[in-house]
């Protein structure tokens, strides 16, 4: 087989798995956008339009060897990669790597670094603007959200809404005791198990003020709000069936070792599998880990030997800002709660913009 490998997507997984076969094969990378987005650091871009350069890190860096192609994927088959713009990339090893979308801000849309610059500052202005935030979901990405705003502007009343009934199930009581701690003392108001008999008029991240009735009749006035819930996969580019089936979730169905299905040289890797676990940037890289030893080990013409297991139990690193949060890590004795300062030393102080630098050779 010849030594070409396709890497659809340029998110946590798909730059990791480029850069680890940068030196072993021909790789072509390619992605939409002008730059590697690190979107653990977009919320507080938001909040710091002065700190949101940080979070992109331009494709040109990574590769010494491979190229970049700025385009989109709109079909792939066993043999290659159909392109938005007409164009082919054939291959001989592909990895799609395409991951998630979310509501803006946590994913900015904007396909240009210089467009989403543009749009985190806009939507800053009309935060700066309001007293009275309403965050619309009460996850992780919910409440970190409050976290930002709150340690910017100490003087906004943020509520946060969720259906759910306790924040973060299936973690450990201590890691939700302390994490409910700091919500009340930041003044973080929390409405759990309520949703909203309908969404406020204005869009999301546009100023002007509303009332809206949650279902048990209470009423929140508001001056802005945010969506924080809602993923979807990007696996659009599949919808034909030329490579493989999607689930009725849209995902991928991959084996043990990463492989898509009924393919020994194609794999996927990040949010759009069906490995069991929750969609987080670091699985995604440790399945990028998995693919490069792969691949690696057949462009020797050696037999593929790395598998990936999800780890027994989950593992979040929750920031309330640059010194606040709660973590929990799995640890061969099951799994361990985290205090604020490691949530801060490993997340919280910089979203991981030192990591992604030295990844990009910008450090």
């Amino acid at each position: 087989m010849g030594r070409t490998v396709a890497v659809i997507g340029g998110g946590y997984g798909g730059s990791a798995v480029a850069k680890a076969l940068d030196a072993e094969a021909d790789v072509v990378l390619i992605d939409p956008r002008d730059a590697f987005v690190n979107a653990a650091a977009s919320l507080r871009a938001l909040v710091r339009p002065d700190w949101a350069g940080n979070m992109f890190f331009p494709f040109g860096t990574l590769l010494t060897r491979g190229k970049v192609v700025r385009d989109r994927a709109v079909s792939v088959d066993p043999g290659g990669v159909t392109l938005a713009s007409g164009g082919r990339v054939e291959a001989d090893y592909l990895v799609l790597a395409t991951g998630s979308g979310y509501a803006y801000p946590a994913k900015p849309d904007a396909e240009s670094t210089v467009a989403a610059l543009d749009e985190l500052r806009r939507t800053h202005k009309e935060l700066s603007g309001a007293r009275r935030v309403l965050i619309v979901g009460a996850g992780p990405v919910g409440l970190e959200l409050a976290g930002e705003i709150r340690e910017v502007w100490p003087e906004k009343q943020v509520t946060v809404v969720d259906p759910v009934e306790q924040l973060l199930p299936g973690f450990q009581p201590e890691l939700r005791q302390e994490l409910h701690r700091q919500l009340v003392e930041a003044d973080i108001r929390l409405r759990l198990g309520v949703g909203l008999a309908a969404l406020p008029a204005t869009e999301p991240g546009q100023a002007g003020a509303f009332t809206v009735t949650t279902t048990d009749g209470d009423e929140i006035t508001a001056d802005i709000w945010f969506r924080a819930h809602g993923v979807r996969v990007n696996t659009g580019y599949l919808a034909d069936g030329r490579l493989t089936t999607r689930t009725p979730q849209g995902q991928v169905r991959v084996t043990e070792s990463l492989n898509v299905h009924g393919h020994d040289h194609v794999y996927a890797i990040g949010d759009i599998t069906d490995v069991a676990e929750a969609k987080m940037a670091a699985y995604a890289m440790q399945h990028a880990e998995v693919v490069a030893q792969n691949i690696t080990a057949r462009l020797r013409g050696e037999q593929p030997t790395a598998y990936y297991r999800p780890a027994p139990d989950p593992m979040i690193l929750l920031p309330l800002g640059t010194q606040g949060g709660v973590g929990q890590f799995p640890t061969p004795d099951g799994p361990a709660v985290v205090p604020a300062a490691t949530v801060a030393e490993y997340k919280g102080a910089d979203l991981f913009t030192g990591r992604f630098a030295e990844l990009f050779g910008t450090a």
